[in-house]
């Protein structure tokens, strides 16, 4: 076996009896999650933002950035739910790289997974407790998410994960509201067949037990642009797509049809200060078809402190990791002109 066994990992039970939700953070947890749940099912007709940094590798930095989308939240209470992105795994192409706080509690040092689980659960408990808003979290190791199952509001699967069985088996048996992105490829039919069998129920193996599900019906689309064989974005957010992706929705008769655009990678050409403007063309689709009014929810936006990306090590409090995104006064704007426009 060419692999070293370095320590054991406590397992979900033991992380959470060591590090508890509190109950009153549990009380303010249901709540929201109740609010998510009954706009994805047209009970509630405000508008989804799902904004964060690409990656959340500083606490302090990390709820720095969510207490001042707490104050704007207030403002915006009415028109807009904000939903903080706290990624805590980052899934790398060639595998190098960040893999995010889990993997490394310590961007510049070495992997210590067990201080990265108590690192990212302690982030998620402080995040709730000083917002009140539960935060999303990307599932990119499906037997990881039970660490963080009680304090999720939203979990998104990736590009990358999306056609991944196991994924779709475990999102199946998962009461949070979760968002399938479209492959890279950007066939809309291995989303739509991952959101289909999401909302299904299953018998499979999980965390050592053999388990049954019944199905996830807050499953939904992501849309995120795709990458051609020559490496090229394609951007998959202006209204022709939208329209499409609504039809086959409507083909499939799946459960609380949702979309959700993310404004960044291939939709962005990865150019992070385009996110505005995509906002903006996707707000006016909304306002100019009444399917699209009802059917797309929300957007994703990737946005911290500082604007831009930077290089470990580097060390600018607030600048990201990994992707580079908006900095904090473009996106006070944008979630202002959001709030007015959607």
């Amino acid at each position: 076996m060419s692999m070293k066994f370095i320590k054991r990992i406590p397992t979900y039970e033991e992380v959470l009896t060591r590090i508890p939700l509190p109950k009153h953070l549990e009380k303010i947890k249901q709540k929201r999650d109740q609010e998510i749940r009954n706009i994805l099912t047209n009970q509630d007709d405000r508008f989804l933002l799902i904004i964060g940094p690409c990656s959340a590798d500083n606490e302090d930095s990390v709820c720095e950035y969510i207490s001042k989308l707490a104050v704007i939240q207030e403002k915006v209470k009415k028109e807009v739910l904000i939903i903080p992105r706290i990624y805590t795994n980052k899934p790398r192409t060639t595998g190098e790289g960040y893999k995010g706080m889990m993997h490394q509690p310590d961007p510049e040092k070495g992997p210590d997974l067990y201080e990265g689980i108590k690192a990212i659960r302690n982030l998620h408990l402080r995040a709730l407790a000083e917002s009140h808003m539960p935060a999303a979290d990307e599932m990119l190791y499906p037997e990881n998410y039970s660490y963080l199952a009680d304090v999720l509001g939203y979990i998104a699967i990736g590009a990358r994960s999306v056609e991944n069985q196991q994924h779709r088996l475990t999102v199946s048996g998962v009461d949070t509201p979760v968002g399938m992105k479209n492959p890279t490829s950007g066939d809309l039919s291995v989303m739509l067949n991952s959101i289909f069998a999401a909302q299904h129920g299953h018998t499979y193996i999980y965390n050592g037990w053999e388990v049954k599900s019944t199905g996830n019906p807050f499953t939904h689309a992501i849309l995120r642009g795709a990458v051609d064989r020559n490496g090229r974005n394609i951007p998959n957010y202006h209204y022709e797509n939208l329209i499409y992706l609504a039809k086959e929705y409507e083909k499939q008769e799946l459960k609380n049809p949702a979309i959700i655009v993310d404004t960044n990678h291939a939709n962005s050409m990865k150019c992070y200060y385009e996110q505005p403007r995509i906002a903006r063309e996707v707000l006016m689709s909304r306002k100019y078809d009444t399917k699209l009014q009802q059917m797309v929810k929300g957007l994703m936006i990737e946005s911290y402190l500082v604007e831009g990306s930077q290089g470990i090590g580097e060390n600018i409090y607030g600048k990201s990791i990994t992707d580079a995104c908006l900095g904090w006064e473009d996106t006070e704007k944008l979630i202002d002109y959001i709030a007015e426009n959607k």
